[in-house]
């Protein structure tokens, strides 16, 4: 349970530092080399063979290579739903469910989060499902994309990385 409660600690203080400076160029719709997205409707189905990840730890075993199979239903232009199914960074098999918000664009890059539950985290929650909040980049072309997640190190319990997982668009 306290992993749980450091875990949402963590994930509201990356809202914070995150949403404020967003709500304010929210105002403006555009700020810099900022964009905000004006949300309208997509549907586009998109497939990932799962993940590559770099470990911030290059000191341990970690696996790097995240295979796997999952999903990602975009059915706005600023919001996604995703699930889905990879071999976690301890070689052992997560499920996720989630859901994209990315309302800022910089040049070819939305940004926002994914908020969700993952399992398969032996040291978090016994293995159990467990909420995140992770910094989500992205970038599509007509029929392939990549996201980039930004995953923190949290002690014994979570590994933290950059994961980079490929997509493929199945239809438009």
């Amino acid at each position: 349970m306290q992993i749980i409660q450091t875990f949402l600690k963590f994930n509201q203080l990356l809202l914070v530092i995150v949403f404020l400076p967003i709500s304010g160029i929210a105002l403006a719709n555009s700020y810099g080399p900022f964009e905000v997205i004006e949300p309208s409707a997509k549907s586009e189905l998109w497939i990932n063979p799962g993940l590559v990840s770099y470990h911030f730890d290059q000191n341990k075993d970690f696996n790097a290579v995240n295979y796997g199979i999952g999903v990602e239903y975009k059915f706005s232009s600023t919001t996604s739903l995703t699930a889905g199914q990879y071999h976690n960074s301890y070689h052992n098999l997560t499920n996720y469910i989630g859901a994209f918000w990315q309302p800022i664009k910089v040049g070819p890059v939305q940004m926002g989060f994914v908020i969700g539950g993952f399992n398969g985290y032996i040291d978090t929650n016994n293995g159990g499902w467990f909420p995140a909040v992770l910094p989500a980049f992205s970038m599509e072309s007509q029929w392939v994309g990549l996201n980039v997640l930004v995953i923190p190190t949290i002690k014994d319990h979570v590994a933290g990385s950059i994961a980079f997982q490929l997509k493929f668009k199945v239809f438009d």
